[in-house]
């Protein structure tokens, strides 16, 4: 169950999937489902024990130039449009506009005032 306000999801950002699993799966015993994601590829979901631990998120796009690999968290809301329209009116930048996730969400991604990004997502289960 997700909780307004709490953090909900992290996510490995890498250009090497293939190497991030084989790290994860020998240090943590993860096991691995792709997800496949429109407009193709696939994102991957790491499991333990037969639950969702983490998502592995390739960054491949011309976007990601020069950015390091990193983790990247995600912060349940209860209305990703409105607390999106609180950012901003608290002096927040949005990097990517609301847009939903068939089968998980509505996701934006932010900046608060002092540079710090973070995702907010409504998961499907909060709807």
């Amino acid at each position: 169950m997700s909780i307004h306000g709490t953090f909900y999801w992290n996510e490995l950002m890498t250009r090497d999937p293939e190497a991030a699993k084989a790290f994860y799966a020998e240090t943590l015993g993860w096991t691995y489902e792709a997800m496949p994601m429109e407009g193709g590829g696939s994102y991957t979901v790491a499991m333990i024990e037969g639950r969702p631990a983490a998502g592995i998120f390739e960054m491949s796009a011309p976007e990601f130039e020069g950015l390091p690999e990193h983790w990247f968290s995600y912060i349940a809301v209860d209305d990703v449009d409105a607390r999106v329209e609180k950012l901003k009116a608290a002096g927040g930048t949005v990097l990517k506009p609301p847009f939903d996730v068939p089968q998980v969400g509505r996701i934006a991604v932010v900046m608060d005032v002092r540079g710090a990004a973070v995702g907010l997502m409504t998961p499907v289960a909060m709807d």
